[in-house]
């Protein structure tokens, strides 16, 4: 399908995979109104602009997610809009649990209402988005972007036999008792989306993704990708857990699938392979012989266990999975480019 000629919405498109989102767009033919915290900030706005296609069909609009109305004009004469703003903004240290570990930090140093600032902009700001979507007939669909921490943490065990599904999902209770923050927030903002969706007759699809990796557009470093940059920066050791690993070109493309495809519906799971910290290492290894690498794990426990991803409705949808190895490879040459090592 050929985006010539329609306009969709793009929220939190500095983001990392909003910039590929936007991108691929872009590339499609689409007009693409795009919102970002602050339109001034070049780290925010330069990558975009540079953008094939920016020029002519890229609109970039100022909007805070917890401002009510605050996309009631973005939103207004598009016929799609991809909701991928990010509601956690904090510095991140900790490559194993970096949001939870962020999170009891603050709360530490006696910040206040640090679990209000998190939930709420992903709660509150989602429905936000919604309730402006709502408001327009010419929305064909919404498409938001989840992640698998919504579907994985609910106390049913883990293991390399268990198959994990879109018909799982987090428990808020489980999250809540096991004070896993970040997955209690971007659970009851899933939950909050789909149920304003179904009362409000919204054609609403999420894409739920694992740890996103891959080349970087904007100039900063993210979230998902630190991990592998402190792996190839000097780590001594390796943490003890698996990631559920997915290339952001993957993710990106998807959203789009999940737009264009009339019979598309529901959650899309997004995870090309779930590796141990040590397999990452390995293929490192022997992607980049010349990388110093960590030799030994962390001595500590194991945090999140090997396990499958169903990928059979992702499949479906036309996604084709960019093999990890590629990722990895393509993560490492990206962050040297832009020079966050010098390996």
């Amino acid at each position: 399908m050929s985006g010539t000629g329609k306009v969709v919405c793009v929220t939190g498109a500095s983001g990392y995979i909003a910039s590929w989102l936007v991108k691929f767009l872009l590339q499609r033919g689409y007009t693409v109104k795009a919102t970002v915290r602050d339109p001034s900030d070049p780290k925010k706005t330069e990558h975009l602009l540079a953008l094939d296609g920016a020029k002519e069909r890229l609109h970039l609009f100022k909007a805070e997610l917890l401002d009510k109305g605050a996309f009631d004009s973005v939103v207004d004469g598009c016929e799609g809009v991809f909701h991928t703003a990010s509601p956690f903004y904090l510095n991140v240290k900790d490559p194993q649990q970096p949001y939870l570990a962020c999170l009891l930090k603050h709360v530490a140093n006696g910040r206040r209402n640090k679990l209000a600032e998190m939930i709420d902009p992903a709660v509150k700001g989602t429905l936000n988005v919604l309730r402006s979507c709502a408001k327009v007939p010419s929305i064909k669909r919404v498409v938001i972007t989840s992640s698998i921490v919504a579907v994985i943490f609910n106390g049913r065990p883990l293991g390399p036999d268990v198959i994990v599904d879109e018909t799982w999902f987090s428990d808020p209770s489980f999250c809540e008792k096991s004070k896993l923050w970040y997955m209690l927030s971007k659970t009851l903002a899933e939950e909050a989306a789909w149920k304003y969706a179904k009362e409000n007759g919204i054609d609403m699809v999420t894409v739920n993704p694992g740890l996103v990796i891959g080349p970087l557009l904007q100039p900063t470093i993210n979230t998902s990708v630190e991990p592998i940059l402190k792996l190839i920066n000097g780590a001594e050791t390796f943490p003890n857990t698996s990631y559920r690993l997915i290339d952001v070109r993957d993710v990106a493309n998807t959203h789009i699938l999940a737009y264009e495809n009339s019979s598309a519906c529901g959650r899309y799971l997004l995870v090309e392979r779930v590796m141990h910290c040590s397999k990452i290492v390995q293929t490192l290894r022997e992607l980049y012989p010349a990388l110093r690498l960590p030799e030994r794990c962390a001595d500590e426990k194991l945090g999140v266990p090997v396990f499958q991803v169903s990928n059979d409705r992702a499949k479906s949808l036309g996604v084709n999975f960019t093999p990890m190895e590629v990722s990895i490879k393509d993560t490492v040459q990206s962050l040297k480019e832009k020079n966050f090592f010098s390996g």
